[in-house]
């Protein structure tokens, strides 16, 4: 079987900027990962991850391009099919694409198909909009506490006299 998906890059523009992809149901997140890089224009050098994600897009288990665990435990794209991680019942991934840049995506399964004979795969179906120059800012907000205010104004860091702790706390 062929999965579509429409991948969408996470912007706050008027200009919706997403790829549909056709891919077989077995190939890995690794072969997945590769042409959403691909067709947005990366050369797919920086570290990426999965997550596995529910309705409301929140993040789940990471499924990552690289180890990077101290204990080797980590789930690889490589390792990973794509109809292990994407279904039916669960058709929604996040994709992050270079940690230092934070190039966001929603992965969505659009459809399940019957593979057509003579055609390859993975396939670029549909193109739209165009990925900008830099990665579109995130907003970042603690939940609960909107006293805080890291960069207050006035606040200066140097002054050690008018912090509020004591230094002589041990």
């Amino acid at each position: 079987m062929i999965y579509r998906f429409r991948v969408i890059l996470d912007n706050d523009t008027e200009e919706d900027i997403f790829r549909d992809l056709e891919i077989r149901e077995d190939d890995t997140l690794e072969d997945l990962h590769n042409i959403i890089t691909q067709s947005f224009g990366f050369d797919g050098s920086e570290m990426a991850s999965f997550y596995i994600s529910d309705d409301q897009w929140n993040q789940g288990e990471e499924i990552s391009l690289f180890d990077l665990s101290e204990d080797a435990s980590a789930r690889l794209m490589n390792e990973t099919r794509i109809n292990d991680v994407a279904h039916e019942i669960s058709p929604k991934l996040i994709y992050v694409y270079d940690f230092l840049s934070m190039w966001t995506f929603f992965v969505e399964l659009a459809e399940i198909v019957e593979e057509t004979e003579g055609f390859d795969y993975p396939n670029l179906m549909f193109v739209q909009g165009q990925v900008p120059e830099i990665a579109p800012e995130k907003s970042f907000e603690a939940e609960g506490n909107d006293d805080f205010d890291e960069f207050e104004e006035g606040l200066d860091i140097d002054d050690y006299d008018n912090l509020d702790f004591d230094e002589h706390w041990n």
